[in-house]
């Protein structure tokens, strides 16, 4: 218990304090978020702020190592998935070399549980659409970040490993940042590197705790606590489809962005999402527990 606070504080630290300087590198390389269109934040934002998370999860991995089952995997696919993401950042590329990268970055992921091949396909493509559920729901300030905390803390509560307690900090400290006033944004980089970590980690887990062969339960209590993000991009997609709209085009029809349209103050909108996911959250742990009896 004490590790596990230890490592919490350090990383909430870390990023608490760290944050500003990445506000400083975005502003200098021009790394900003522009108002207009569908955003509707009033002034050029810094954005780029999961650098912080990713180069602290990274010193994390190099410097302990066997501190999570597949750290290193994870580790290397986050890098890809942030390192595009912040190159998105800076210039936006297409959007089917991301997924492509996602997919490699989950399979390098997938490759390394002790599954049979057709499960780790199954949880490469997971992985892969969780990655772009989380940049999907990161609209308006803290959501993406306030998903992401809950779902790491539920992990410690499962598993009580260490690097749960370091992703927790890493995403405190920056969330201190977000919201309520936005001084920084996530960016790609940042909102990707978050479901990537997040999945990732439940993926190794969720092996050693349920039959590794019941793939049904899996994607059950993978969905669940895939909570509000998966939803969110289950609902835009089928949207966008029906309309004969391209599933990828962005628009203002994400659950967060129907809510602050109707004029409900972004608290009450943060809450009852965070809620909402909360709940998911609750559904998978029972789920689980019934695996495991």
């Amino acid at each position: 218990m004490s590790n596990i606070l230890v490592f919490f504080l350090v990383s909430f630290v870390w990023s608490l304090f760290v944050t500003p300087l990445s506000i400083y590198l975005s502003r200098q390389f021009g790394i900003m978020d522009e108002p207009g269109g569908r955003k509707k934040h009033s002034c050029a934002t810094p954005r780029g702020a999961g650098v912080v998370i990713w180069v602290g999860y990274t010193v994390f991995a190099v410097l302990f190592p066997d501190s999570g089952p597949g750290l290193r995997f994870i580790a290397t696919g986050a890098a890809a998935v942030f390192l595009f993401g912040y190159m998105d950042d800076m210039s936006p590329l297409p959007a089917e070399w991301r997924l492509a990268v996602h997919f490699f970055a989950a399979s390098i992921v997938a490759w390394g549980i002790p599954v049979p091949l057709h499960i780790k396909a199954v949880i490469a493509l997971w992985i892969t659409g969780s990655t772009s559920a989380y940049n999907l729901v990161d609209g308006i300030n803290g959501l993406s970040l306030g998903i992401f905390g809950l779902t790491v803390a539920t992990g410690l509560f499962l598993t009580g490993s260490t690097w749960w307690s370091v992703t927790l900090g890493l995403s405190a400290g920056v969330f201190l940042w977000n919201y309520p006033l936005a001084k920084t944004f996530l960016g790609d980089g940042g909102s990707t590197l978050l479901g990537f970590i997040c999945i990732s980690q439940f993926s190794r887990e969720l092996p050693g705790l349920i039959d590794s062969k019941d793939l049904l339960a899996w994607l059950a209590i993978m969905f669940l606590i895939g909570g509000v993000p998966v939803l969110d991009t289950l609902y835009s997609f089928a949207r966008r489809t029906l309309k004969g709209r391209s599933p990828f085009q962005p628009d203002r029809g994400h659950f967060h962005h129907i809510l602050v349209d109707r004029g409900i103050p972004l608290f009450i909108v943060l809450v009852s999402l965070m809620t909402l996911h909360a709940l998911s959250l609750f559904l998978a742990v029972l789920l689980l527990g019934n695996q495991t009896r």
